[in-house]
């Protein structure tokens, strides 16, 4: 009996704990802080104004009034201040005023205590004072100036600085309630905003662990909203379509390579094996071991164009990149094929406009325009004895340089043109001719690595692959020195490239 081993259900982990741990909740937080301190300094900025000019008030009020004191003294004596004094001494919220023998015996005033020493010193002081002495116990606060007068009395007048305390009061009252309630509502910001961010993290967990448990079609959420977690979602579900057909891709290639190289390993089994069986002579084991090497190179060759796709599909080929003049490679590859074109009673015309330059790999460029020039050689032959030509041309289209190769045989049905493009495929009208339906995706393998584009068109009749690279401004052209190293120019060889 075999147990079977059921999967660990995954828990989510709890919200509060795992709340505080979040970016968001750390971010709202520290501009939590930053906003509360902003607060507290204004406030505080505002507070400290205000008891500066309440201060600046007082004083001026203070001065006013022993100015005035002081020049009723002069005109009138101390009687005369005296009187004024006890006037304004019983007035409703009256200043504080205190007149004083010089032995400091108090003459008239509303003020009962001051402190020891207090009209010694002449000039602003604050002090604590009490207007009664039923209130000495509980003394108030007050700014208060010392003048001496004439004969060595001592004038003493104040302002009580209650109404300074009580905005005091207020303003600390508001700067504590200010900072309780920014410290509630930023609790409540961090934790809404770190809440729906976690869900849509948590969201985004449950479609990888399920992408990873082998649910290959999840996609992850996308909320409308545009933010950065709809812009993440957007590149992961990309790079998870592109996965997908890669995937897709590669069970489609293993597929292919079971079904299509098992013709060739087949007969190269049943050529060995007839050899063994029924060869008689020296001259027929040579024939049917050169029989067996050819297939073996056949089947060598498509494992070097499969392992050249992979690598252009990977991107491991783009290091050795220059300036190149395209128009010397594409009228390198005419030149080449013409022969071969000739024997295949065909016209091979190069149309190559000059000083065409792209930013690209010479190999790859050579032995993508081959494998196209080489298809339109065995396929582009006219059906109905029309006109037997292949056209090879180059030439500028806007920020582009189009390389295209026409021909006038049966072309490619509009529903199959991306088709051919995946590897083993091959339509079934070209099924006669030699290759393995490799050509053409490794043609799209390097125009995708150069950041081009491959088109499959109609050339009414015929086909015409056209293949969009984008252009550049040629390098400034270096005289060589006599130290300079030789630079090898040598073209690909395209009349050596295997059909595939």
């Amino acid at each position: 009996m075999t147990a079977r081993i059921e999967p660990t259900p995954r828990k989510r982990p709890h919200f509060l704990p795992t709340l505080f741990r979040t970016t968001a909740f750390k971010l709202t937080a520290v501009y939590l802080l930053i906003f509360a301190l902003f607060a507290a300094f204004v406030l505080g900025y505002v507070a400290w104004n205000a008891q500066r000019l309440l201060n600046d008030q007082i004083r001026s009020t203070i001065d006013a009034e022993i100015q005035g004191l002081a020049e009723q003294a002069r005109q009138g004596g101390i009687r005369r201040l005296v009187n004024i004094v006890e006037r304004r001494s019983r007035a409703p919220g009256a200043s504080l005023y205190l007149v004083t023998t010089p032995v400091g015996e108090r003459v008239a005033g509303n003020v009962e205590a001051i402190p020891p020493g207090t009209l010694d010193k002449t000039g602003e002081s604050e002090i604590d004072y009490a207007r009664t002495s039923d209130a000495i116990d509980t003394p108030s606060h007050a700014i208060v100036r010392v003048f001496v007068l004439p004969g060595g009395f001592r004038l003493l007048v104040g302002r009580d600085v209650e109404e300074r305390e009580r905005l005091g009061t207020v303003i600390r009252r508001a700067i504590g309630w200010s900072l309780a309630l920014i410290f509630i509502l930023g609790c409540f910001a961090s934790w809404f905003v770190a809440r729906r961010v976690l869900r849509r993290i948590d969201d985004m967990s449950e479609t990888a662990h399920g992408i990873m448990e082998g649910d290959l079609k999840g996609r992850l959420a996308i909320a409308g909203t545009g933010d950065e977690l709809d812009r993440l979602a957007l590149n992961l579900n990309a790079m998870l379509d592109r996965i997908g057909e890669l995937m897709a891709g590669m069970q489609q290639v293993t597929d292919n390579i079971a079904h299509d190289l098992k013709t060739p390993l087949t007969r190269l089994r049943n050529k060995a094996e007839e050899a063994l069986r029924s060869a008689k002579s020296t001259d027929a084991l040579r024939a049917a071991l050169d029989g067996a090497i050819e297939e073996a190179d056949n089947l060598i060759r498509v494992f070097n164009a499969l392992l050249m796709i992979a690598r252009l599909e990977a991107g491991r080929t783009s290091d050795n990149m220059d300036d190149l003049d395209l128009s010397e490679i594409v009228s390198g590859v005419a030149e080449l094929y013409e022969p071969l074109a000739e024997e295949a009673g065909l016209t091979l015309v190069g149309d190559v406009a000059p000083g065409l330059h792209v930013f690209g790999n010479r190999e790859l460029i050579g032995q993508a325009l081959a494998n196209l020039v080489d298809n339109a050689l065995k396929y582009g032959r006219p059906e109905s004895g029309g006109e037997a030509v292949v056209t090879v041309a180059a030439r500028r289209m806007d920020a582009d340089i189009e390389l295209s190769v026409s021909d006038h045989g049966p072309g490619i049905p509009e529903e199959d043109r991306g088709r051919v493009l995946d590897r083993f495929v091959r339509l079934d009208a070209s099924r006669s001719q030699p290759g393995f339906g490799l050509g053409l995706s490794m043609v799209a393998g390097v125009v995708r690595l150069h950041g081009g584009q491959l088109r499959l068109e109609d050339n009414a009749p015929g086909l015409r692959t056209v293949i969009a690279l984008p252009a550049i401004a040629p390098k400034p052209v270096e005289t060589p020195t006599p130290s300079d190293p030789a630079v090898s120019t040598a073209e690909p060889n395209p009349a050596g490239v295997p059909s595939l």
